[in-house]
């Protein structure tokens, strides 16, 4: 097994993180952006022109795609990072052909779930392209991307089925200011994922509502006791440990954090803002929004696990219950 060329999908803060990672060990990049203008800046320039503008490239040692072009740009990669916002990550996967994905290593840096499909990532790679198990992928932790660019020391954790692929995949992210660590736990890292954004935007609304940090100490308190019961419901794993950072560390991070997009939508919704109205003013995608809604649709459907904070937050962003009265009935079940 070898990485070969590392070929990035998305162009969010977030997929120019890994970019600016990848390029520390890797010599060159595939990189797909969509937009030919913002190609064209990010030539002009140096830098990623529409987000971490501080962090610089050598635009010499990347190979760019737009729209159009996804096909060659899986063809001509050998492990692919999907780093698109959930809600786009099937309208690009249905443009490419099985033939362009045959014998990829895909790495899931997507935290979210396939929309319409409520599948995660892996899942979905796994039913619509039959990629075995052993070629998926999954790398998250508490780093965010604007400390990435400053080159701030930060943890990665790389999972995959394939304890060879989860090993090379930390080797080629580590650098000075990275250290990965492994795991094979795809399904439980991948919900984690899509759960902290959940349990961010909860910490916003209280935020947005006053609440202070004796409350917020309580409700992430809840939140990973809550994160813990689901995943060893979907997926229960004797040696999965809940307060390891890839867990516990970016639900702390995502929901303190002033980096946090989650956290910035729910503080929105606290102080009075509408769905629309904060998604509108924020213009960047609140992935827990989403997440809240497959979470939600599975939880009900399937595993029945009882999650009062997600249930609260679902309940405020998709049936327009009252913020601060959802919240006050979720405060009297927390101790």
């Amino acid at each position: 097994m070898d990485i070969g060329r590392i070929g990035i999908l998305g162009s969010g803060s977030w997929a120019t993180a890994l970019a600016k990672i990848s390029l520390e060990s890797t010599p060159e990049i595939n990189w797909y952006v969509r937009r030919d203008d913002q190609v064209q800046r990010f030539k002009a320039t140096g830098h990623n022109p529409d987000y971490l503008s501080s962090a610089a490239f050598d635009t010499d040692r990347i190979t760019f795609y737009t729209e159009g072009s996804i096909n060659p740009f899986f063809r001509n990669s050998d492990t692919i990072i999907l780093v698109t916002p959930s809600p786009y990550i099937k309208h690009y996967l249905k443009k490419v052909k099985r033939s362009s994905m045959r014998g990829k290593l895909v790495i899931n840096a997507v935290k979210g779930i396939v929309p319409d499909e409520n599948l995660l990532v892996s899942e979905f790679l796994i039913q619509e392209f039959s990629l075995p198990k052993e070629q998926i992928g999954v790398v998250s932790g508490p780093c965010h991307a604007e400390e990435v660019a400053q080159e701030r020391r930060s943890y990665l954790t790389t999972g995959s089925y394939s304890d060879e692929l989860a090993h090379l995949m930390a080797d080629t992210l580590s650098c000075d200011y990275i250290t990965c660590t492994t795991s094979d736990d795809v399904v439980g890292i991948e919900f984690a994922s899509v759960l902290k954004n959940i349990y961010a935007i909860a910490a916003g609304i209280c935020n947005g509502l006053n609440y202070g940090d004796n409350f917020q100490s309580v409700l992430i308190s809840n939140a990973i006791a809550e994160m813990n019961s689901f995943v060893n419901t979907v997926h229960l794993l004797n040696h999965r440990v809940i307060t390891n950072s890839v867990y516990l560390g970016d639900l702390l991070v995502t929901a303190y954090s002033n980096y946090s997009r989650n956290r910035t939508f729910g503080t929105m919704i606290g102080k009075g803002y509408s769905v629309k109205a904060a998604q509108v003013e924020m213009e960047m995608v609140a992935e827990g929004y989403y997440g809240a809604k497959c979470v939600r649709e599975l939880n009900t459907t399937r595993y029945r696990v009882n999650m009062p904070i997600m249930d609260a937050v679902y309940e405020i962003l998709y049936n327009k219950q009252s913020a601060k009265e959802t919240i006050e009935r979720l405060s009297l079940k927390f101790r």
